[in-house]
């Protein structure tokens, strides 16, 4: 007979559905300000802006997917097409040519840089400046306390 499921208690339901909520709202919120300013999704900036502080402007795509916590498969997708924008292109990796990288472009150079200041300003505006500096220190530890659960778990055999 399987276990019976550990329910969440009020408050852990009530965390969790904040939290729910945050995951769903913010990064339409993050959209709409890239998309409206720069025709740039959420994801499209994290390639950049990725690509941006790499050395060389230059990253291999499975560094970058893992950078962005992103599959290769959707990485790959979104590469095509900012490499039809002329905002990166791919090339042969020539430490061993069996892997590619994306290296940024001129012209997606100044993209990012022409988006990060809304880009910030939003973060700010949704995130940042309504909290006190604790409360900073807190979101990120349970940010990354979550992340690391997450990642361990996808280690575990299945």
């Amino acid at each position: 007979m399987p276990e019976e499921p550990r329910w969440l208690n009020e408050c852990e339901r009530e965390a969790w559905l904040a939290l729910a909520s945050l995951m769903f709202k913010l990064p339409g919120a993050l959209d709409a300000q890239l998309l409206r300013d720069h025709d740039l999704t959420l994801f499209d900036y994290f390639v950049l802006s990725g690509l941006s502080m790499a050395p060389g402007r230059t990253l291999r795509l499975s560094a970058l997917a893992s950078q962005i916590s992103s599959s290769l498969s959707r990485l790959s997708n979104v590469v095509k097409r900012l490499e039809q924008r002329g905002l990166l292109r791919r090339e042969p990796d020539p430490e061993n040519p069996r892997y590619n990288r994306a290296v940024l472009t001129g012209a997606g150079w100044d993209l990012v840089v022409a988006a990060a200041p809304g880009h910030v300003a939003a973060v700010r505006r949704f995130v940042i400046d309504g909290l006190t500096e604790e409360q900073v220190t807190a979101l990120r530890e349970v940010a990354c306390r979550v992340t690391h659960q997450i990642d361990e778990a996808a280690r575990l055999p299945r």
